[in-house]
């Protein structure tokens, strides 16, 4: 921008008619807009999935699959600063809201997850109590008939 400046060209005199007059509205075909999102299949988000990451032994290969195919993106999607931010900003700033609440979605239960393996593993009073009500919980369903 250094080597551009203002320079006056002309000087008009402008003079509208003392009437009352309507504008006409700005016209909405024409550049300007967002275009329609691209959207994959999923059978095309598995495939590159699995291109990217099939080398990776999953625990639960359908759970995860299911995570990032469905759930994650429901979880990113409900978040109202994410959708803030894609109704009223630009697609920088939106990718900038999504990663944040992508993260968000992603630490969340790691961290409840870990607060609770924290107690369990460094309070011997949760740990006896959690061992205590699992064992009945799970203790009274395997002892009823099975239907």
């Amino acid at each position: 921008m250094d080597s551009y400046r203002v320079e006056k060209q002309a000087t008009q005199r402008v003079q509208l008619a003392d009437r009352n007059a309507e504008i006409d509205p700005v016209p909405t075909e024409g550049g300007g807009h967002r275009a329609e999102p691209e959207l994959d299949r999923l059978s095309n988000i598995i495939r590159s999935f699995n291109d990217l990451f099939g080398n990776i032994t999953w625990a639960d290969t359908d759970r995860i699959r299911r995570l990032i195919a469905t759930e994650i993106p429901n979880k990113v999607a409900a978040n109202p600063a994410d959708q803030n931010t894609k109704a009223n900003s630009g697609r920088q700033n939106a990718r900038i809201e999504h990663d944040r609440a992508l993260a968000g979605v992603i630490v969340g239960p790691m961290k409840d997850d870990t607060e609770l393996f924290k107690q369990f593993s460094d309070n011997p009073e949760f740990k006896r109590w959690l061992a205590d009500t699992v064992f009945a919980a799970t203790y009274e369903r395997s002892a009823q008939p099975q239907a």
